[in-house]
């Protein structure tokens, strides 16, 4: 299993004087972060995109590629590129130039967004949700295959043949579908044959299951392999000392965010009693020592049939810059070897 972080850049205001960071001080934690994550041995770092006041991820290309140039072997992604809002071949370009700035590294996950700023900022309309990214994903993977593309659509002009450059070191960029909870999602990655990024931000990994074998299922049904089929997990997740303490460092930067989303949304306000059942052993919160969180990891790999990648999303902890570089290294240092030697065994 790989082991990674996904980060939204947040930046969160300091919960006794209400004041925000400056934004360049977050930034240079969050290059550290990710420093940290390729000193202690992780597997991949990803950034998010959002176009909101609590993240500074709107550009995740340029954090990827700052972060490219100070480390050796993490590999960088996108979690997600909101590639309905995007134009294909500014996507591709884009991390074709993060690939060979590190070498190979590179990777995108693409979907829909969870967010919609992003729609009405560049022009788009949300009726067509999902027709602007099952078009704008046929494109991105025509242009992973050629340099010279012929296509026509109906969301951007047509391409006649044009060269798209530059092009990757790898021989071929590494494109993740993810996904939230929308059946027709999970099939069409499975009938594509791409491997998939679920995220499981709250309730259990078990209400997942019955979607993943849809995906699954649908891979196999168009003659995908089951090596081919790969399982991602993006959850909520943070190491600690001790259980207490994770949950202590990762609690106030997420009921935050929570209460603020949830106020746009309609939810009722988030509580400690809820964030710790998330934490507890049925939740999906990966919160906690070192072997809790690499039991619950094995555990929720083992419920979803076998996992292939597995990253926390940690950012929301952000408000303590020690305890997210001690949980960091706990992850790469402690975490890590145990769930791999479980694999192996």
């Amino acid at each position: 299993m790989e082991i990674g972080i996904d980060s939204f850049a947040a930046i969160l205001p300091d919960p006794t004087t209400g004041r925000l960071p400056l934004a360049t001080t977050r930034m240079a934690e969050l290059i550290e972060e990710v420093v940290v994550a390729d000193r202690v041995g992780l597997d991949v770092f990803g950034i998010g995109e959002h176009h909101r006041g609590e993240f500074l991820d709107s550009a995740p290309t340029v954090i990827l590629a700052a972060a490219a140039a100070r480390t050796s072997r993490i590999r960088l992604t996108s979690a997600v590129t909101v590639l309905s809002a995007a134009d294909p071949v500014r996507v591709f370009q884009e991390f074709a130039t993060l690939d060979l700035i590190s070498k190979g590294r590179a990777e995108v996950v693409v979907g829909r967004g969870s967010f919609v700023e992003a729609y009405p900022l560049f022009g788009l309309d949300t009726r067509d949700y999902d027709d602007l990214f099952a078009e704008k994903l046929d494109l991105l993977l025509r242009l992973g295959e050629t340099t010279n593309v012929t296509w026509e659509g109906r969301f951007r002009p047509p391409l006649q043949g044009q060269g798209v450059f530059p092009r990757p070191h790898q021989p071929q960029l590494p494109i993740w579908i993810g996904v939230g909870g929308t059946p027709q999602s999970f099939a069409r990655a499975g009938t594509l044959g791409l491997p998939l990024m679920v995220a499981i931000i709250g309730g259990s990994f078990e209400r997942f299951r019955p979607l993943v074998d849809l995906y699954r299922e649908a891979g196999k049904r168009a003659g995908h392999s089951a090596e081919t089929l790969k399982v991602g997990v993006h959850a909520m997740g943070f190491v600690g000392e001790t259980n207490t303490a994770a949950k202590d460092a990762f609690f106030p930067g997420w009921a935050h965010l929570t209460t603020n989303i949830g106020r746009e949304r309609g939810w009722s306000p988030p509580t400690r009693q809820q964030f710790e059942a998330m934490a507890g052993p049925e939740g999906a919160f990966l919160i906690g020592d070192p072997k809790t969180v690499a039991a619950k990891m094995l555990q929720a790999s083992e419920t979803l049939g076998g996992v292939s990648r597995m990253t926390f999303q940690m950012s929301t902890a952000s408000l303590d810059t020690a305890a997210m570089k001690t949980s960091i290294e706990l992850l790469g240092t402690e975490v890590a070897p145990i769930v791999r030697a479980t694999r192996r065994a």
